[in-house]
């Protein structure tokens, strides 16, 4: 693989490149963002009183997309564990897997007019799309074997288009779901990929295959955290719709910024990589559930998206310099949210250090993971819902791949 590339995949690297943008913009260097460092304290109270609110034990899960399995206080999982009851712990973490993977590749901002009714009780967002994920998942949406309904397999993704996927999300005129075309078109391109590369999936073409890979069956029992994305990463790239591509290999989730900095033929690309990482941080359970302790789980970043992005403006931490920016219709190309997304992974990281502080609980005791679920995601959305009645800060299209 080119050297270039492998390093784009690189948690690391997303780490250093977000602070090189964002000491730029310190430096009073971006015509679209100034960073007010005085009020980082305001946005790591304001986490910190929303965790304490969410979850008064400090017992916090991961970020992931098993709590939206919980909407309403309804145990999901504990669902799938009863149908998985007979079955060892591989093809557990297998089926574990595969329900993780569909449900994150179907989330992305679902607008605010959509909702999913799962018996008697209204979801909306991405509770409402992990909901409507589970159900299809349950229902042998995803598999192309009626006696194995319980899995996710290339064949069966590669017959979703979006008349199929609106009926399974109960989307209609009057229940409107944003970026329906591009969700079941990166289903489409995924289930090709899961065909065309056994040697990560295996012959079944699941994405379960991922513990076959990374554990050798189940009998390698520590993998790292940044492994499990860069396997992703390299096996996936080629399904996000991004165009984005160096030296003839696909980068997904990255973009140009002249502040980016690096060297060499990736010199200038700010990576995020943002829905492989939501990804990764969701299969921590299932593999964990199998007994394969997951290591190094803060090389993961934070999430660069509207909810986390949005704690940071809505408490002051960065201001658009032209307030009239805010009335714009931007895509996730245009610099300034190349800028806004830069930032976010950053100053999520200096937000992260002093809510520990303020909770009393070390990076150990409370990784970015739990950060991000206590956390920094939930007080942007409580921030969002005060302002804006939920809606983000910055209206960014989406095709369903990136927010």
């Amino acid at each position: 693989m080119n050297e270039a590339v492998a390093s784009l995949r690189d948690p690391a690297t997303i780490r250093i490149r977000a602070g090189s943008i964002a000491t730029a913009v310190a430096r009073d260097q971006s015509p679209y963002w100034r960073l007010d460092a005085s009020r980082i304290d305001t946005a790591a109270a304001k986490v910190a009183e929303v965790t304490l609110a969410r979850y008064p034990t400090l017992a916090i899960p991961y970020h992931s997309r098993w709590r939206h399995f919980e909407a309403g206080g309804i145990d999901r999982a504990a669902e799938l564990s009863a149908a998985l009851a007979g079955v060892d712990a591989a093809a557990q973490a297998r089926a574990r897997i595969d329900l993780a993977v569909v449900a994150v590749l179907l989330d992305a901002g679902a607008g605010a007019q959509w909702s999913y009714l799962d018996g008697g009780q209204r979801c909306a967002r991405s509770e409402g799309l992990g909901v409507a994920s589970f159900r299809a998942f349950m229902a042998g949406a995803f598999s192309s074997d009626p006696a194995q309904p319980l899995r996710v397999d290339g064949p069966a993704l590669q017959q979703i288009d979006a008349h199929r996927l609106a009926t399974l999300f109960q989307v209609g005129i009057d229940n409107p779901l944003v970026g329906l075309d591009g969700r079941a078109e990166l289903l489409r391109r995924f289930g090709r990929t899961l065909v065309e590369r056994p040697q990560a999936f295996g012959r079944e073409a699941r994405p379960g295959g991922l513990f076959d890979l990374l554990t050798d069956g189940g009998r390698r029992r520590e993998i790292e955290a940044a492994a499990l994305l860069h396997a992703w990463l390299d096996h996936t790239s080629a399904i996000w719709l991004t165009g984005n591509t160096l030296a003839g290999e696909p980068l997904g989730d990255a973009w140009p910024h002249p502040h980016a900095g690096g060297s060499g033929a990736g010199v200038g690309w700010m990576p995020f990589h943002k829905l492989s990482q939501w990804l990764v941080y969701s299969l921590l359970e299932p593999f964990e559930a199998a007994g394969i302790a997951v290591n190094g789980r803060d090389a993961l970043t934070g999430l660069p998206e509207y909810r986390n992005g949005g704690l940071l403006i809505d408490t002051g931490v960065l201001v658009l310099r032209d307030p009239d920016l805010a009335l714009a219709t931007w895509r996730a190309s245009d610099t300034p949210i190349i800028e806004w997304r830069a930032l976010t992974v950053h100053l999520i990281d200096v937000i992260a250090d002093r809510v520990r502080s303020l909770l009393g609980r070390s990076a150990e005791q409370l990784p970015l993971a739990c950060v991000l679920e206590g956390g920094t995601w939930a007080a942007g959305r409580v921030l969002a819902a005060e302002r804006r009645g939920g809606l983000p800060p910055l209206d960014v299209v989406s095709d369903g791949t990136v927010f």
